[in-house]
């Protein structure tokens, strides 16, 4: 018993530690030159706050065996996910962070709460972890494209009521052992209603929204791990908890500020009724434009400004895409990258992607760094990008997404939009830039369009 107090008091020392070096790790990570020594430092310090939970154990095989699970699961995911399935992947991580945290609850409530304050941790956390489970997953399947159902389904509204039937079975099964009003097992029924609300919760979110709702999904973890440590007395895991959650909520505002949206709006309102806008019709004819004319008026270009979209991802045209740059700088012209805070699928999804193929942190530009000197772009290279370039958000009041931040590339002396076709963005809105008479569409997958500019200059 000797050994396992002097255990005790280094495990506390080595979950300050820890405590320290998450917050050094999540620091570092807010800076493109710094994030890959941020993300090691804080795998790290998971590591050893593991470790010595381990060593702490009496019995520590069970904890050896689901570590090694883990540990194998978990890298040949990372392993084989490419780098355009990085969003499916944070959305499935925030899930099973969720569970974790849900089954920890359960195992509590099992033992028998102490206390009221004890009841209600375990109620909220049960609800949080079950929530952010089933809810990552329905993300996860958004974002991979393989749940396409409707917010107009009766599915839909069949799972959304389900939703706010859990939050008020939620009021009840908090003031339970206060307000005993029915004889009936809650903590089941309350199991049950919370993995069916998470569904009923992003089921009826558009796929244009997916990116603040993974990262309030990543909040919501968070919350559930610091609820959870608090319930096991386990410091490390309210620190870590309390980091995740509170970086998660501030990335979630942040992204809802740069849709120039409400939290509120974009989880239980979206796009499509906000307005009653006719910008879903096609306003014109388009310009296309062949690879060889785009690379002569490219090879002339003083300035050009690259915009990155989710269409990039899908080609794979990140390396191209650096190529192309390098080509461009190599022949006098002043090249910079403009990045949307919401392009693409998650987070920092178009940072992650250059960052891959070795673009310089110093030419990525946001759109109050781009737009007041747009006038003066010779060339704007819209690759896979919709609705972060949409001038309706600027033109039209009556759009759906009028009054949203955006790369105004439209003020360009000529833009190139690469795209396979003329379908609308995650916003379901026709993007009137296509239309405009300085606007050049160049057709095709973005990869083999950018390739052959490439080989046009290499020529």
């Amino acid at each position: 018993m000797e050994f396992f107090s002097e255990i005790s008091a280094v495990q506390n020392i080595i979950y300050i530690i820890s405590s320290i070096l998450f917050i050094t790790g999540i620091k570092m990570l807010g800076k493109e030159d710094t994030a890959v020594k941020g993300n090691f430092l804080s795998a790290f310090a998971m590591f050893i706050a593991v470790a010595i939970t381990v060593v702490s154990v009496i019995d520590p095989l069970i904890l050896l065996i689901g570590i090694a699970l883990g540990a194998i699961i978990g890298s040949s995911i990372a392993l084989k996910v490419k780098m355009t399935s990085i969003p499916e992947m944070v959305a499935l991580f925030n899930g099973f962070g969720g569970l974790a945290t849900f089954l920890i609850a359960w195992s509590e409530f099992n033992s028998i709460p102490d206390s009221l304050f004890q009841h209600i941790l375990i109620v909220i956390t049960v609800f949080i972890g079950g929530v952010t489970f089933t809810g990552s997953l329905i993300a996860y399947g958004k974002l991979s494209e393989k749940i396409k159902i409707a917010k107009t389904s009766i599915i839909t509204k069949i799972f959304t009521t389900v939703f706010y039937t859990s939050l008020i079975f939620l009021i009840y099964s908090i003031v339970q052992p206060v307000m005993p009003i029915l004889d009936f097992d809650f903590f089941t029924v309350l199991l049950v209603l919370t993995l069916l609300a998470g569904i009923g919760f992003v089921l009826p979110i558009g796929g244009g929204d997916m990116p603040v709702v993974i990262s309030l999904l990543n909040s919501l973890s968070g919350i559930a791990a610091a609820f959870a440590g608090l319930l096991l007395l386990n410091n490390v895991l309210i620190v870590a908890g309390s980091l995740v959650g509170a970086s998660g909520l501030i990335l979630t505002i942040i992204m809802a500020k740069a849709m120039n949206r409400s939290i509120t709006n974009i989880l239980f309102v979206g796009y499509a009724s906000s307005s009653t806008s006719t910008s879903s019709e096609e306003q014109g004819e388009v310009s296309p434009i062949s690879v060889g004319d785009a690379y002569l008026i490219l090879e002339s270009a003083s300035s050009v400004l690259i915009v990155p979209g989710y269409g990039m991802a899908v080609a794979q045209a990140q390396h191209v895409v650096r190529e192309l740059g390098e080509l461009l700088e190599a022949n006098g012209t002043e090249v910079k990258y403009g990045i949307h805070p919401v392009a693409g699928r998650m987070p920092g999804h178009m940072n992650v992607l250059l960052a891959e193929a070795n673009v310089p942190y110093d030419v990525l530009a946001e759109p109050d760094d781009v737009n007041p000197t747009m006038d003066a772009v010779d060339v704007a290279v819209v690759i896979g990008a919709n609705d972060v370039v949409n001038p309706s958000a600027t033109e039209e009041p009556g759009s759906p997404i009028y009054g949203m931040p955006i790369i105004e590339v439209h003020n360009a002396k000529t833009v190139f939009v690469l795209k396979r076709s003329m379908s609308s963005g995650f916003a379901g809105v026709q993007n009137p830039l296509f239309f405009k008479q300085n606007t050049r569409m160049l057709f095709g997958d973005a990869k083999e369009s950018i390739g052959g500019l490439v080989s046009e200059f290499k020529e």
